[in-house]
């Protein structure tokens, strides 16, 4: 088991910043990898971004070039830094950590972007 903590979410205008966090409970370096989720309403959950624990990155094709997304394995915290922030990335994001078969999940927080 793992508790997962997001923090970080508010509200940015259009071309803004803003830098979310997810703290871990335990270690984080025996995972799979981390991710990173969001879900605007009305939509299905999307995957954002993820590492690996050999810190490999993928992203989604609506974020490639904004988003980046990095571990810090001694403070078992993973980051997603959010650039050039459109209304379109409105949306819960969620933490994630893999370890199959079982995915845990945070509690999520808001990211509300103004045009």
């Amino acid at each position: 088991q793992v508790q997962l903590v997001e923090s970080g979410g508010g509200l940015v205008q259009a071309g803004g910043s803003l830098g979310l966090s997810c703290a871990a409970s335990r270690s984080i370096i025996s995972f799979v990898a981390m991710a990173w989720y969001r879900q605007a309403p009305g939509k299905q959950r999307e995957l954002v971004a993820i590492i690996t624990s050999g810190s490999s990155t993928n992203y989604a094709d609506s974020v490639k070039g904004r988003f980046t997304i990095s571990r810090d394995n001694a403070k078992n915290t993973v980051y997603l830094q959010m650039s050039s922030l459109k209304p379109e990335d409105t949306a819960v994001y969620y933490c994630n950590a893999k370890m199959p078969p079982r995915d845990f999940w945070g509690q999520g927080t808001q990211v509300t972007v103004s045009s």
